[in-house]
């Protein structure tokens, strides 16, 4: 077998989960960290920048304008730069991502005052118990290698009353759009990935990673089960990309 094979069968049995998954995530977020932004908003032709805002105004942080919020797999901070600059948000913003080049690249883009970068692993955040307003998570969970416990601790540090929001890609369900997508997912996109990032793989794991997600209906049973009520989604741009939104019952 070739290296690029192996490559290949190490990026296909990452997205699969479990201890490989966290391992080969963390590496290649953080080989490919000074070229996430550029492909980011390349590989979504910028399209990534709207579904951020969308997912930020269904985190309802007007209920709690100064509190502290959890950003959740923050990558380069993109997320929580965008939260602090919305009209009338006064609070703070917890940053954690196990990757800390991720973290690295996106110092700058928000105030040290308002956000702050933590080094810690979605399914252990060193926060405490019902201590968060809200938590936000953006093309992050489904790289969380164990889902259920990572869904499990967000509810643990939130606040009673506050909201988790998801945003991540999926799978259309138009046969059209379906075809197309898996066409520029799984052929155009890891090549141009590949090209701009230098890394060989991080851009096939994308698309696998994607097929190995749950579907909505199936996240939101995950998110029910993890003790979130008011669970409800909404698709994207033609069904490439879903909000889901579920609520910590309140006291």
């Amino acid at each position: 077998m070739s290296v690029s094979e192996l490559e290949t069968a190490e990026a296909q049995a990452a997205a699969a989960g479990g201890d490989a998954k966290r391992a080969y995530v963390q590496r290649i977020f953080s080989e490919i960290a000074p070229r996430y932004d550029l492909l980011n908003h390349l590989l979504s032709f910028n399209v990534d920048r709207a579904w951020r805002r969308k997912a930020i105004a269904a985190l309802g942080w007007e209920r709690a304008p100064r509190g502290v919020y959890v950003d959740l797999c923050a990558g380069t901070l993109d997320v929580s730069a965008e939260l602090s600059r919305v009209s009338g948000f006064s609070g703070r913003i917890v940053g954690a991502d196990f990757a800390e080049p991720m973290l690295r690249a996106g110092v700058g883009k928000a105030p040290a005052a308002t956000v702050s970068p933590v080094v810690a692993d979605a399914v252990d955040l060193p926060v405490a118990d019902a201590s968060m307003s809200g938590a936000i998570v953006a093309f992050g969970i489904r790289n969380v290698a164990d889902l259920d416990r990572g869904l499990r601790e967000v509810h643990r540090v939130l606040a009673p009353g506050a909201r988790f929001v998801i945003l991540e890609f999926t799978t259309p369900r138009s046969v059209a759009v379906r075809a197309a997508y898996h066409l520029y997912f799984h052929h155009v996109l890891p090549q141009i990935g590949a090209l701009v990032s230098g890394h060989g793989t991080a851009y096939k794991y994308l698309p696998r990673s994607v097929a190995n997600f749950p579907i909505e209906e199936a996240l939101a049973e995950r998110m029910r089960g993890a003790g979130f009520t008011d669970v409800n989604w909404k698709t994207l741009t033609l069904g490439v990309a879903a909000i889901h939104v579920g609520t910590k019952r309140g006291a």
